[in-house]
């Protein structure tokens, strides 16, 4: 067994050769590349994007469904008591805290992009039906529900879950390929191991890459609407530019003193935002919608979350759910990694109850709070938000944000918290892959993790040279793909993996209780010896 972490380490490089270096030079062939094409690349981000979404879309459903499903089945099972970290095992983080960064690295950027934009474009162009009505504006916030709900964080629990129990319980490095010891045994160190750990490393930064790059738009929209700044790419790359800088000190002060501090002020400032917009917006509305979300999107669960489009084709899927899927796939090894580094001690009903249930609720009501205040606004024909999200959903939050009172105070807190989670998701990301690159150190050089959020800026600037939204989007199709057949194979050795666990905790439990038997037997002797002496003597 290979333990985490390594004495011997070079003070300024300390790396897995093979995954390194074969990262490296794949992400830089594709920077490469995409930069020589130039403009045509757009088309070539468009065709592939389409042809994975039409041709592996079912896949993606199925997949999807079937990794929530399993961490529901995990959480209930025979398993659920054990430990990550063994039976004496403490939580490195109280329950705040945990619960905090697990929201700050799963959503973060995303929700804030999306959390207005969404519902109001499925409200105007529902998959199914007219648009613009009372009955598309319930089914829009069913579908934001399932984009952003349950099946993200039930893709996040299996990954972290995994990750978790392999490195804590069975003492190997915390890489992706650990997850896959019961089924190749020490080739984890192998090529194949390697391999594996190369394609998580993609992965997680086009993963990455798609959310720093929808942040740094929001970002400039919010810039342009409340000052003269332009929107465009140029001015994205200079705010991406100087952001990576500010998380690259983060990154420095490493994961106590950075990532924790970042993420409580995430969900403090979020809170804020939160009780803001209730309070200024229609309460009660919000109030009510939030219970009539939650049970809308529970009462039609399997048929949305298994819906294909078989019988009416359209590029719906394929522009929203299929993307989604795709990206919170690309996105697990990050936030699997991270949650997996913060859970240390949580039992596994604990971690996987606590990663499922306590995120989807509040990104329930974060997209009642705010998406249903822009639907407010459009059923009751207040604000023509869907005309000027259609034109730019970048700037959905803060076209929402002007309709109340104190308006541009909400807007600079808005940016706040949008800058807040994008250094968060930055530095947490590099920590991340560079732990993998690292062969599961969690205590590699600063330099390496400097270096990766420099190259995790530098992609997310190629994708917005090379396509914008659309490139942002294929880069994460292209290497969910993949990564959700290594997720589906991942499962049935974690099985492998708790069941041996579970009969190592039996076995010992009856060296336990035998010994217990042995010594309460052994005392009762001592005293039936004692009073026949005692007897005797008399």
């Amino acid at each position: 067994m290979h333990k985490i972490g390594n004495p011997n380490k070079n003070k300024y490089f300390d790396v897995d050769p093979f995954v390194f270096w074969v990262s490296s030079i794949l992400i830089i062939l594709f920077i490469i590349i995409t930069l020589g094409v130039g403009e045509p690349m757009e088309q070539v981000f468009e065709a592939i994007q389409t042809g994975i979404s039409k041709g592996g879309g079912w896949f993606f459903v199925l997949s999807v469904n079937f990794f929530l499903l399993f961490s529901l089945a995990i959480a209930f099972s025979k398993f659920g008591k054990i430990r990550l970290g063994g039976k004496t095992a403490e939580p490195d983080f109280s329950k705040t805290s945990w619960f905090a960064m697990l929201f700050s690295a799963g959503m973060g950027i995303g929700i804030l992009f999306w959390s207005v934009g969404e519902p109001v474009l499925h409200y105007v162009s529902p998959p199914i039906g007219e648009g613009s009505t009372v009955v598309s504006a319930e089914r829009s916030m069913q579908y934001t529900f399932l984009h952003w709900g349950l099946h993200a964080w039930g893709i996040y629990a299996l990954v972290g879950m995994a990750l978790a129990f392999f490195a804590f319980n069975k003492k190997l490095p915390l890489t992706i390929s650990s997850a896959f010891h019961p089924l190749i045994g020490e080739r984890i160190n192998g090529k194949i191991g390697k391999t594996i750990n190369v394609l998580a490393v993609l992965a997680t930064l086009f993963g990455l890459a798609t959310s720093l790059g929808l942040g740094v738009q929001q970002i400039n929209a919010g810039l342009s609407h409340l000052t003269n700044i332009q929107e465009n790419v140029t001015v994205q790359i200079i705010l991406l530019a100087v952001i990576i800088l500010i998380a690259t000190g983060s990154v420095i002060a490493g994961m106590s003193s950075g990532v924790k501090r970042l993420s409580q002020m995430n969900i403090i400032i979020g809170a804020v935002f939160l009780v803001f917009i209730i309070i200024i917006g229609p309460t009660l509305f919000i109030t009510g919608s939030i219970l009539q979300n939650i049970g809308a999107y529970l009462n039609n669960f399997f048929e949305i979350s298994f819906w294909t489009e078989t019988y009416q084709q359209s590029d719906w899927q394929q522009d929203w759910t299929v993307f989604y899927w795709a990206w919170w796939i690309s996105w697990s090894p990050f936030v699997g990694m991270f949650i997996a580094r913060i859970s240390r001690g949580r039992s596994i009903r604990e971690f996987m109850l606590g990663v499922l249930l306590v995120p989807s609720l509040v990104t329930f009501i974060w997209l009642s709070a705010f998406g249903g205040s822009a639907l407010f606004l459009e059923l009751n024909n207040i604000a023509d938000l869907a005309s000027l999200v259609q034109e730019n959903v970048a700037t959905s939050l803060f076209v929402l944000l002007e309709q109340f009172p104190l308006g541009i105070l909400a807007s600079i807190l808005g940016l706040i918290l949008i800058t807040s989670f994008f250094v968060t998701s930055a530095d947490s990301g590099s920590l991340v892959i560079d732990s993998l690159t690292a062969g599961g150190k969690l205590d590699a050089p600063v330099q390496q993790r400097v270096f990766w959020a420099v190259v995790k800026g530098g992609v997310a600037a190629v994708l917005l040279v090379g396509g914008g939204l659309g490139a942002l989007q294929t880069a994460s199709i292209i290497t969910g793909l993949p990564f959700a057949i290594v997720l589906l194979i991942m499962s049935y050795s974690l099985v492998i993996g708790l069941q041996d666990e579970k009969n190592k905790l039996i076995h010992f439990e009856k060296e336990e209780k035998t010994e217990k038997v042995s010594y309460q037997e052994t005392i009762k002797n001592v005293i039936d010896k004692r009073d026949k002496n005692k007897t005797k003597n008399q």
